[in-house]
């Protein structure tokens, strides 16, 4: 099993990234095509079919959102930055050695789109079930 660790500043606040994060209109405004989260679970729907129930296991208010996520743990740690910003971290540790490429450029699509979310309130995703990560684009 493998890490990975990926930065990222954003020009919005912490309160403004974590609210992205740790609600259903924020995570479907990057990440997801429907991300209801229901007792504790997330109910994660992709364009290409793929759905997946995400079991959140911390949630510090503006500073940490943990969650299961595909069979991996995520950790995102908002720090504050200059300018009322944040530093976010993204940690995914037990990544399978066969998935490691794949979810390590991954994280970057949904960091670029969270970026675009929070900070220039852009949907960067093109939504569209036949041209998805799994068909080789990265605007999933």
């Amino acid at each position: 099993m493998k890490s990975i660790v990926w930065k990222i500043h954003l020009k919005s606040s912490p309160e403004i990234v974590f609210g992205f994060l740790s609600t259903t209109s924020g995570r479907e405004k990057f990440w997801a095509e429907k991300a209801p989260e229901v007792n504790g679970t997330i109910h994660f729907s992709f364009p290409n079919g793929e759905s997946y129930e995400s079991q959140i296991l911390k949630s510090n208010t503006n500073i940490e959102f943990q969650l299961d996520y595909f069979n991996s743990t995520v950790k995102f740690s908002l720090e504050p930055s200059l300018n009322n910003g944040t530093d976010l971290t993204l940690t995914n540790e037990g990544v399978a050695e066969d998935e490691y490429l794949e979810v390590h450029s991954g994280w970057i699509s949904v960091l670029m789109s969270l970026k675009a979310a929070v900070d220039f309130q852009i949907d960067l995703r093109n939504h569209t079930p036949n041209k998805t990560w799994d068909q080789k684009y990265i605007d999933n």
